[in-house]
């Protein structure tokens, strides 16, 4: 299954130096997030999952004044019994996932360009539709780490 981890940059580069994502929440195409959703295209579904993940990763960024403006999801693929729905989330789509998520299980990594940054920095969720966050491959991770995106 994929899911959906919110980061912030700072977040990634520990990821990047321990190989693991954590425990934190995820965002998967869910029973909920498919009711919410009202579709059953799985593009359409997955798309929503990454950006709810988006929209943690902006609360996520709102603790942490010295990160840069910058939303991170990273999609990764975990085994279907490691994750489960978090009753009554707050976000359609939340889930948990058993264990540590590891950063070697990633499809790809999800970033938020440099035009971007002022709608990031003023927390305007609605403001953000106009961004779509940008894909990224795995191999990326220390260019987008050095290059301080």
């Amino acid at each position: 299954m994929r899911v959906y981890v919110p980061l912030t940059l700072p977040g990634l580069a520990e990821a990047h130096r321990t190989g693991e994502l954590g425990t934190g929440a995820a965002y998967a195409v869910t029973p909920a997030l498919r009711d919410w959703y009202g579709s059953e295209d799985v593009e359409e579904l997955e798309y929503a999952a990454l950006n709810a993940a988006g929209t943690a990763s902006l609360r996520l960024l709102a603790g942490d004044d010295g990160a840069a403006r910058r939303r991170v999801v990273v999609a990764v693929d975990v085994a279907d019994g490691a994750v489960t729905a978090v009753p009554d989330a707050d976000e359609p789509g939340e889930v948990s996932v058993a264990g540590p998520v590891r950063l070697a299980k990633a499809a790809a990594v999800h970033l938020d360009s440099a035009d971007a940054e002022a709608a990031v920095a003023a927390g305007d969720a609605d403001a953000l539709e106009d961004h779509d966050l940008l894909w990224y491959a795995t191999q990326e991770i220390p260019n987008l780490l050095a290059d301080g995106h």
